[in-house]
C-alpha cells in the first residue's frame, strides 16, 4: 500500500511539472555589454538547481575534508576505550575462573588505558567508577595471591578514588570497596578492623543483609556476643536465614552469653538482654537454670525460668528430645532441697501423668526422698534405675538406692546397689 501511494505521488509531481515547464512562455534576459542573452525561463530554473546542487556537494566535500583529523582523533580514543573496558571484562573473567595474576595484571591494564585517556584529555563519563573498580580487582587478585602490601595499597587507593566528592559517581561504590574490605579483614582473622569497616557505612548500608552478615561473623570472632545477637535478630527479620538456622544461630549466641556470665548479677543482666521467644527455648532457659545452680545463685528464679519449658513438657511429652529432658531433670534436681509445695505438685502431677517416664520417675523418686518419704522413693527410683538410659542419671538413681538400703540397715540391698552403679559405663 505504501508503495501504491508513492507512485501516485510522484504521478502527481511529473503531471504538476509538466504542466507547469510545458505552458511556460517566460524568458530571462540577461544584459553583459555588448551582448544580451535570452534564456528560456525553464533552463534559468534547472540551471540553479544545479548550482546549487553543485554547492552543496562541494561544501560538503570540503567539511569532510577538515574534519578528519578530528575523526582520526575520536577513532583512536574510541579504540583506547574499548581497549579499556575490555580489560576490565578480562580482570572480572580472570578473577572468577580463578586465574588471580592474570587478572591482576588486566586490571592494571585498564588502569593504564585509563590514564592514557586522561592524559590525552578524553575522560570518561564513568571515569571514578572504571578506576575504583579496576583497584578493586587489583585487590582482590591480590587478595587471593596473599599479596597483603598490594592489596593494601589498591584498596586505599580504591578508597581515595571513591571519595572524591567533586566527581559525579553513585555512593554504592565506596560501600562496595568498604564491604570487601571488611571482608578481607575477617579473612585476616582480624575483627576488630572489620567492625571498624562496617561502622564507616552508612546508617542504611549498615542494615543491608551483606553488612549485617558480615557484622555477625565479626562479632562472633571478636567475641562480641551480645552484638552479635542483636545483629542476628535483624538477620532473622530480614529473612537472611531459614527458620530453623536463625533459631539455631540465636539459640547458639544466647547459650554463650549464658555462658560468660560469672556471678548471678551477670546472669541476670545477660538474661534481661534476651527477648520473650528467646527465653522460651528449651536449650536457652535449660542452660540458664544450669548455670545459676552452678553459681550459687537464686533457685527459685532458676526454675521460674524452667517453668515455660516443663509446662510444655508435660503437656507435650515428646516435644523435647532426650537430651533436653535429662538436662531439665538435673537442672531441677539441683534446687529439691529449696523447692515448694507447688513444685513438689507439678513433678507428681507429670509423672502421674507420664508413668512410664523413667526421667520423672528419678525425678520424683528423688523429691520424695528429700522429703523423707523413704517407701515412694525406693519404689520410684527402682523402677527408674531399671529403665534409665542416662548413665549419670541411671548411676545417681543406684546411688540413692543404696543409701536408703544403708539408712534401713539392709548391707545386701545396699551393696547391690553400691555394685550396680559402679557398673554403670561413664558417659
Amino acid at each position: 500500500m505504501r508503495a501504491v501511494l508513492w507512485f501516485l505521488a510522484l504521478f502527481g509531481i511529473a503531471a504538476a511539472v509538466a504542466l507547469f515547464a510545458g505552458n511556460n512562455q517566460g524568458t530571462v534576459t540577461v544584459f553583459w555589454p555588448p551582448w544580451r542573452v535570452d534564456l528560456s525561463l525553464n533552463l534559468v530554473l534547472l540551471l540553479l538547481l544545479a548550482a546549487f546542487g553543485l554547492l552543496h556537494v562541494a561544501l560538503r566535500g570540503l567539511s569532510a575534508l577538515f574534519s578528519l583529523p578530528r575523526q582520526a582523533r575520536q577513532w583512536r580514543l574510541q579504540q583506547k576505550e574499548r581497549a579499556l573496558y575490555a580489560a576490565l571484562l578480562d580482570a572480572l573473567a580472570q578473577l572468577l575462573a580463578g586465574r588471580f595474576s592474570r587478572a591482576r595484571k588486566a586490571a592494571q591494564a585498564a588502569l593504564t588505558q585509563e590514564r592514557t585517556l586522561a592524559a590525552l584529555d578524553a575522560r570518561l563519563p564513568q571515569a571514578q567508577q572504571v578506576r575504583v573498580l579496576s583497584h578493586l580487582l587489583a585487590a582482590e587478585s591480590a587478595q587471593a595471591l596473599q599479596d597483603r602490601p598490594a592489596r593494601d595499597a589498591h584498596l586505599q587507593q580504591a578508597l581515595n578514588e571513591s571519595a572524591d566528592r567533586g566527581v559525579l559517581a553513585s555512593p554504592e561504590t565506596r560501600e562496595g570497596v568498604q564491604l570487601r574490605a571488611a571482608r578481607w579483614a575477617l579473612d585476616d582473622r582480624d575483627a576488630p578492623a572489620a567492625l571498624a569497616r562496617l561502622a564507616e557505612l552508612p546508617q542504611g548500608a549498615q542494615r543491608r543483609t551483606l553488612a549485617l552478615r558480615l557484622r555477625l561473623k565479626a562479632a562472633r570472632q571478636d567475641r562480641r556476643t551480645l552484638e552479635a545477637l542483636e545483629t542476628a535478630r535483624l538477620l532473622a527479620k530480614h529473612r537472611a536465614f531459614s527458620d530453623s538456622a536463625a533459631q539455631s544461630i540465636v539459640r547458639g549466641l544466647a547459650t554463650e552469653l549464658l555462658s560468660g556470665a560469672h556471678d548471678p548479677a551477670q546472669l541476670l543482666r545477660a538474661w534481661g538482654e534476651f527477648e520473650a521467644w528467646e527465653r522460651e527455648m528449651p536449650e536457652v532457659a535449660i542452660h540458664a537454670a544450669q548455670r545459676m545452680v552452678a553459681l550459687r545463685g537464686d533457685l527459685t528464679l532458676a526454675r521460674a525460668w524452667l517453668l515455660p519449658v516443663w509446662e510444655r513438657m508435660a503437656a507435650q511429652p515428646q516435644s523435647l528430645g532426650e537430651s533436653l529432658r535429662v538436662k531439665l531433670v538435673r537442672a531441677l534436681e539441683a534446687g529439691l532441697d529449696s523447692v515448694d509445695a507447688e513444685w513438689l505438685a507439678r513433678i507428681e502431677s507429670a509423672q502421674r501423668n507420664n508413668p512410664r517416664d523413667a526421667n520423672l520417675q528419678y525425678l520424683a523418686g528423688m523429691a520424695c526422698m528429700k522429703r523423707q518419704l523413704w517407701g515412694k522413693a525406693q519404689q520410684l527410683l527402682t523402677q527408674a534405675g531399671l529403665a534409665l538410659q542416662d548413665p549419670n542419671l541411671h548411676r545417681r538413681a543406684w546411688q540413692a538406692l543404696a543409701e536408703l538400703a544403708e539408712a534401713r540397715d539392709d548391707a545386701d540391698q545396699a551393696s547391690a546397689a553400691w555394685k550396680r552403679a559402679a557398673q554403670t559405663e561413664s558417659p
